[in-house]
């Protein structure tokens, strides 16, 4: 058999991203391309794709219909956020079997549309296909009225990380789900349906955000995400995240789990994270400091040791 060379899993996620997209040109209208929570095009409008595989992202025996459709828009929604737009429109693609009930397409539209008014957009079009399993993709417009977006590659030293929304309640959540503990019915459903903080990447971004974005893979890898970008590093404090923690202990408990796992490492909150020159707005909190790098986050000042987040391969 013929080497083909190293395998998805091998070169990882990003690493797959920076191959595919190595010295491509984009036309004048990509004003931001691969690399952020989105892309910007004629400087006005942030898009982004993503996609749910059953079994993989979502499991038919956990979610209905209606809060699966509210996932997947929120996720999308989430990184429009990141960038400092307002999410406005979405297309949807979904792939299914053929003999899936046709009320269960009805409840996931449902889903989208609810999820998708809530943060003030709508379905404005889409696909459906044949497919052996549920496959979900969503692409989200974002309006970004005038402003700049919100890049991960534009933090500096000495400024203030602050997130808002709530850290590790997903991976709470999936941990009670996997170890069939029913109780904490209130994390149990944020994992199946995440609560972005809508409105309040335009109101980082107003307020002067140099660098955001949303917590989709968990804090730490994604802030390292920004960290690489910038060239800049992040020293957390475990103290500012104590809330988080101690609003997950006894679920922690339940499974025999430490909570800081799930709020450093967890990811599919989509709660945002932004990097402040200033004052940070009200309801964010500040859990730390950027650094002169290495570029990385620290933790109370040392590596992390356990899991940074989600891999994809």
């Amino acid at each position: 058999m013929t080497d083909k060379g190293p395998t998805l899993a091998q070169v990882g996620e990003f690493g797959v991203i920076d191959r595919i997209t190595a010295d491509r040109r984009q036309p004048a209208a990509v004003t931001l391309g691969p690399g952020d929570d989105a892309a910007v095009l004629h400087g006005a409008t942030a898009v982004s794709t993503d996609m749910l595989v059953q079994d993989r992202h979502f499991r038919l025996d956990w979610s209905r219909p209606h809060q699966i459709g509210r996932k997947a828009i929120a996720q999308n929604a989430a990184d429009i956020e990141a960038m400092g737009a307002v999410p406005t429109a979405f297309v949807v693609a979904f792939a299914a079997p053929p003999d899936t009930p046709a009320a269960a397409a009805q409840e996931l539209s449902d889903g989208m549309w609810a999820e998708a008014q809530r943060c003030g957009g709508g379905i404005a079009g889409g696909d459906l296909v044949s497919a052996p399993l549920w496959v979900i993709s969503v692409t989200a417009l974002g309006d970004l009225d005038g402003r700049q977006p919100v890049r991960r590659d534009t933090a500096a030293p000495g400024q203030t990380v602050a997130v808002i929304g709530d850290l590790g309640t997903s991976a709470a959540g999936l941990a009670l789900w996997h170890n069939k503990i029913d109780a904490h019915h209130e994390l149990r459903d944020r994992h199946l349906v995440p609560r972005p903080p809508y409105g309040q990447g335009r109101v980082a971004a107003l307020a002067g955000a140099t660098a955001m974005t949303d917590v989709s893979d968990g804090l730490l890898a994604d802030l390292g995400h920004i960290a690489t970008a910038s060239g800049v590093g992040f020293a957390l404090s475990r103290q500012a995240l104590r809330a988080d923690h101690d609003a997950l202990a006894a679920a922690a408990a339940a499974v025999g789990e430490d909570g800081w796992s799930w709020v450093l490492g967890g990811g599919e909150e989509h709660a945002l994270a932004a990097v402040f020159d200033g004052p940070v707005p009200p309801g964010w909190r500040a859990i730390g400091e950027t650094t002169d790098g290495p570029s990385g986050v620290l933790v109370d000042g040392r590596p992390w040791q356990a899991s940074a987040g989600w891999q994809s391969y």
